[in-house]
């Protein structure tokens, strides 16, 4: 299976371009060497990467069929509407699905260019963060502006329905005829041209990312009204990469008539894949599904993992000075101590996260009840922008006493944000508007990680820490021992836990740490 149709996709790029000749010729000329090279070329590319192993046909399901299908088989509902919504597909830029059984059926969609995921992304590039990456930072700068050009998007760029469905003025935009997302008339609009990347953010540039924040969530909330009406549902699942907006997600779940969301975790395109797959066993092959209770994502941990041998022969091999405890209880109540004495851990143990969230089994760990940490992760973990948040890891069991947040229902991906209870005081995880993007630990999901939350919650009667990707900036979470060994020790992170090995920055090799300069970590 393929998660989309090349076919329809170079329809649509022709059209784009002819209708904007000869404007678009040049967008034209720079893409069309990779279609004719490799983009039409699937079954080429797919035999060579499996070096000819793979005897069947290739199936091509469309985008969006994907995305559905990867937010409907894996959840734990046995019907439950679909909604869809990113940059574009092949045409389509949202859908609403229903899903009953292994029946999955399309009802509505969105058309290129018409799209929530692009309109997001052009206040992205015009407020100075990079495209298909920066969208989360500014979702993050949110809270510190006012929507006041909220009324001036839905009258300007934005020509909305009841229903959700809206088109755009593409006289503000350009991502349709060249390699900007914005027009003229889109910095004549908002008092200027974009933020220059890096440059001083100004308000300017939070009053839009609060704006355009208020006109998304507007949108999905429409949206979500409509597939409600549309299939009777009392669940709703959600993927493509605008069901990342966890801010958006949180009000859907306190304001929606719908009762029960889930999340697909790796909602961007990487989750079409999975869904592609989905969509061929169940709706192709007609295989049976019974939807699972806790969901069938395994806790989205669906990559790859090391051995203790292996995690030894590497740090071996590296030189590395560490500690072998094949005790876990002992290695975490060690962990544990670590962290309550204000240690920053990176947690690197079992399979490694499939989505763009660190879910404990790749992250960087700490104490999250100090006000200091949040600003010293920041400046000498992360060394990224001070306005951007962490995420808390919480007990299942206790999320109730610490967030606005029901007992008894799960977060376990960190797909939704929720009010911190001001009585709680945990200043490092805690946004300028009192909320946070939530991560629920239960012992079924995740159980290595659960059990380090519950050793250090037995020591400091907190059963909350921060949970954040360890990862060089600009780069995927680290993959490999070497890449865990090489943040630990180029940044100010104080120890790695490599499965169950502890390995402390400051008995490494003067040499190892002196000829690595200090990376910036995402």
């Amino acid at each position: 299976m393929y998660y989309e149709k090349p076919l329809l996709k170079l329809e649509r790029l022709l059209e784009s371009y002819l209708t904007h000749a000869p404007r678009g010729f040049g967008q034209f000329l720079r893409s069309a060497p990779s279609w004719i090279t490799q983009k039409l070329h699937i079954p080429r590319e797919l035999d060579r990467g499996l070096e000819r192993r793979y005897r069947g046909r290739y199936v091509f399901t469309q985008h969006h069929e994907a995305h559905a299908a990867s937010a409907y088989y894996p959840s734990p509902f046995d019907e439950a509407a679909v909604i869809t919504l990113d940059g574009v597909g092949e045409w389509a830029t949202g859908s609403i699905a229903h899903g009953q059984g292994r029946e999955l059926s399309l009802l509505r969609e969105l058309h290129f260019p018409h799209s929530l995921g692009l309109l997001y992304s052009a206040l992205t590039y015009f407020t100075g963060f990079k495209v298909n990456s920066g969208e989360y930072k500014l979702m993050g700068l949110a809270p510190y502006g006012r929507p006041i050009y909220r009324d001036t998007m839905l009258r300007e760029l934005v020509q909305l329905a009841d229903d959700g469905s809206f088109r755009l003025n593409m006289r503000y935009f350009a991502f349709d005829r060249a390699q900007v997302m914005t027009a003229r008339a889109f910095a004549e609009l908002f008092g200027g041209p974009p933020r220059k990347p890096e440059a001083a953010l100004t308000q300017r540039e939070m009053d839009l990312a609060a704006s355009v924040q208020a006109v998304t969530e507007e949108i999905v909330l429409r949206i979500a009204a409509h597939a409600h009406a549309l299939t009777g549902s009392r669940n709703l699942t959600l993927a493509g990469g605008v069901a990342l907006n966890c801010v958006a997600n949180g009000r859907l779940r306190r304001e929606s008539a719908f009762e029960r969301i889930w999340v697909q975790p790796a909602s961007g395109d990487a989750g079409g894949a999975l869904g592609a797959a989905l969509f061929a066993w169940h709706a192709l092959l007609d295989r049976p599904r019974a939807a699972r209770s806790s969901d069938s994502q395994q806790g989205s941990l669906l990559g790859p993992a090391y051995t203790h041998a292996q995690v030894v022969a590497s740090l071996q091999g590296l030189g590395a000075k560490f500690h072998e405890l094949p005790d876990e209880a002992e290695l975490c109540e060690r962990v544990a101590e670590q962290l309550a004495q204000g240690a920053v851990v990176g947690h690197f143990a079992g399979r490694m996260e499939f989505g763009p969230r660190a879910l404990g089994n790749r992250s960087i760990l700490a104490d999250p009840r100090g006000p200091e940490m949040q600003s010293a992760l920041n400046a000498k973990i992360k060394f990224r922008e001070s306005f951007r948040p962490f995420a808390p890891a919480v007990l299942r069991e206790h999320v109730h006493e610490y967030f606005e947040w029901p007992e008894g229902l799960d977060s376990p991906y960190m797909g939704f944000v929720a009010h911190v209870r001001r009585d709680k005081g945990l200043p490092a995880i805690t946004h300028v508007d009192h909320s946070a993007r939530l991560q629920t630990v239960d012992a079924e999901r995740h159980p290595r990680f659960h059990r380090l939350i519950s050793a250090f919650a037995k020591r400091t009667g907190c059963p909350v820490l921060i949970n954040t990707s360890l990862n060089v900036r600009g780069q995927p979470i680290v993959h490999s021992i070497e890449d865990a060994y090489q943040c630990l020790v180029s940044t100010g992170m104080d120890l790695l836990v490599l499965e169950n090995v502890l390995v402390f920055r400051h008995e490494q090799p003067a040499q190892a740490r002196q000829q690595t300069p200090a990376v910036e970590l995402d």
